[in-house]
C-alpha cells in the first residue's frame, strides 16, 4: 500500500529552514517524504540530505520518491533520537537544518492493521516501529488502572480519564482487549451520552494517549532536542511541527532556554553564570495552518510550527 501523507505547513516549514544550496539537511521524521522532497529540490550539486524514519513503509516510500536526487540522499531506518549517531556513521558532524513533523502520518492512520485509528477496526498495535515488541494491546491489557488513568489524563488530556481507565480494567477482566473497536466500546461506555453527542469521537484522546506512551514520543523529544540544536551549524535552523500541547510546551521551553540560558537572579547587574546563548527563537508565536489548509487537510488543525536559529 502506498504511503500517503499530506505534509502539514509545508511551505512555512521550507521557508523556515532557509535552505542553502550546498547545505546538509535532515528530516528526522521522513514519513511520506513531502518535506524531504521539497528540501532536496532546493539543493545544489554539493548539497546533501539525510532522511530518517523508524517506519519501514516510510523508508520504502522515501527511497522511491527521492531516487531522482541520487547520491545526495541518504535514507536510514532509525528513530530520530539516534540522529547524532546516524550522522556520525555517515561522516557528518554538523548540519544546516533539521525538520521534525511529529504527527502520525495519514498512511498510518488509514492502514487498519496498524491499529492507530479508532475509525477502523484492527488489531491494537500502534507501533511506529514494528521491530518493537511492546504494543498498544499490552498497555491496554496489563497497565494498572492508576497507570492508565495517568496516561489518559496527561497525554490525552481527557477529563473522563478516571472513568475510562476504570471501564477498561473492568472489561478486560471478562475478556482481553484485541481490537480497536473493542477499546472504542469501553471508552464510549465511560463517557456520558450527552457529552458524546456534542464533542468529537470519544476515543480520540485515549488513542492519542496510548500511542504517545507506547512510542515514548514526549520522552524522545525531551531527551533529544538539545542534541539536535547542538548539531546545527551557525545560522542553521531547526523546524518542529507539533500536534499536542505537551509536545509544543517541550519545544517552546527548550528553544527559549537555548536563546536565554542565563540562570542568574534578575537582580544581578551582570551575568555571572557564564551561560551563553546558542541562538534565537525565530517564531515568537507558533505558526499555525491557514484556514485553506485546514479545509483541505483537517488533520492539520492542531499543528504548530516553531523555528530556532543557531548562533
Amino acid at each position: 500500500m502506498e504511503f500517503k501523507h499530506v505534509s502539514v505547513l509545508l511551505e512555512e516549514t521550507i521557508e523556515g529552514l532557509n535552505i542553502k544550496e550546498d547545505g546538509i539537511y535532515v528530516d528526522g521524521t521522513m514519513g511520506g517524504a513531502g518535506h524531504s522532497y521539497q528540501i532536496c529540490k532546493r539543493l545544489g550539486e554539493h548539497g546533501r540530505f539525510v532522511g530518517i524514519d523508524q517506519d519501514e513503509a516510510a523508508i520504502m516510500t522515501g527511497k522511491e520518491r527521492l531516487k531522482e536526487f541520487g547520491d545526495k540522499v541518504s535514507i536510514v531506518r532509525s528513530n530520530y533520537c539516534n540522529m547524532k549517531q546516524v550522522l556520525a556513521d555517515l561522516g557528518i558532524e554538523k548540519v544546516n537544518g533539521i525538520v521534525l513533523d511529529l504527527g502520525v502520518s495519514s498512511h498510518q492512520l488509514d492502514t487498519a492493521d496498524r491499529g492507530f485509528s479508532y475509525k477502523e477496526n484492527g488489531p491494537l498495535d500502534m507501533r511506529m516501529d514494528k521491530r518493537q515488541t511492546l504494543t498498544a494491546k499490552d498497555i491496554v491489557n496489563t497497565y494498572s488502572e492508576m497507570e492508565l488513568f495517568r496516561i489518559i489524563r496527561d497525554y490525552g488530556e481527557d477529563k473522563f480519564a478516571k472513568n475510562i481507565a476504570k471501564h477498561i480494567v473492568r472489561m478486560r477482566q471478562e475478556k482481553e482487549f484485541e481490537t480497536t473497536y473493542e477499546l472504542n466500546e469501553a471508552i464510549a461506555a465511560a463517557i456520558p451520552m450527552k457529552v458524546r453527542k456534542n464533542t468529537g469521537h470519544p476515543s480520540k484522546k485515549t488513542f492519542q494517549a496510548i500511542r504517545i506512551e507506547l512510542n515514548k514520543e514526549l520522552e524522545v523529544l525531551n531527551n533529544t532536542l538539545q542534541d539536535m540544536i547542538d548539531l546545527l551549524e551557525p545560522d542553521g535552523r531547526i523546524c518542529i511541527i507539533t500536534f499536542h500541547s505537551l509536545e509544543d510546551r517541550i519545544v517552546k521551553s527548550i528553544f527559549r532556554k537555548n536563546e536565554n540560558p542565563c540562570t542568574c537572579p534578575p537582580s544581578f547587574p551582570v551575568c555571572m553564570c557564564g551561560q551563553v546563548s546558542k541562538g534565537k527563537v525565530v517564531t515568537r508565536k507558533p505558526i499555525l495552518p491557514s484556514d485553506e489548509e485546514m479545509e483541505v487537510n483537517r488533520r492539520s488543525k492542531s499543528a504548530k510550527l516553531r523555528v530556532f536559529e543557531r548562533r
